[in-house]
């Protein structure tokens, strides 16, 4: 686009690092606690799960995930009819609590991550600009808290780099909402 500069080769292989050292940081921690997760992911594209399955052992806490970019894919993939899946509206948190509820369901895992946005280089068809995303993660009625949901705001229109920024923030949330680990 213009007037962005280029993200450089090297600062996205250590953005790609970045995200990777993460997905083994949450990993860990869900092994250690005999946890899982499952993960209902559509603007990052699959990047939430290619981190987390980036993992050696992955299959010790990761149940699954689905790319649910379209109302059909969400249908299907997370078993919810339409108008669960269109009221809240995509791209807003009750909507991603929406998905993190329904794939936490559907997989039967400890926790859910749901994410909805506008990657860009355009906005969405609801008036969000490009890098607006919402998270949600929702975890057992033991947590701490059991539920969250944010939202991001990136304010540039760089597909890859907000899927990769997403990505992250949905790590981060999650590996808070994991609170303290046990001694």
């Amino acid at each position: 686009m213009p007037g962005e500069e280029p993200v450089s080769d090297s600062t996205a292989h250590e953005q790609g690092t970045r995200l990777m050292a993460l997905a083994e940081q949450v990993g860990g921690r869900l092994v250690a606690r005999g946890e899982t997760v499952a993960v209902a992911e559509s603007s990052a594209g699959g990047l939430i799960s290619a981190a987390l399955l980036s993992v050696g052992g992955a299959s010790r806490y990761f149940r699954g995930g689905a790319v649910v970019y379209t109302k059909d894919a969400k249908m299907s993939f997370l078993q919810l009819d339409e108008k669960t899946v269109t009221e809240p509206r995509a791209s807003t948190e009750a909507h991603a609590l929406v998905l993190a509820r329904g794939i936490r369901n559907v997989m039967g895992s400890t926790w859910g991550l749901g994410e909805t946005g506008a990657t860009g280089p355009t906005g969405n068809r609801y008036g969000d600009a490009p890098g607006h995303a919402c998270i949600a993660v929702v975890g057992p009625s033991s947590a701490p808290r059991e539920e969250r949901a944010d939202t991001i705001e990136t304010g540039v229109a760089d597909r890859p780099m907000n899927m990769e920024t997403f990505a992250w923030a949905a790590l981060s949330l999650l590996n808070d909402m994991l609170g303290p680990d046990e001694k």
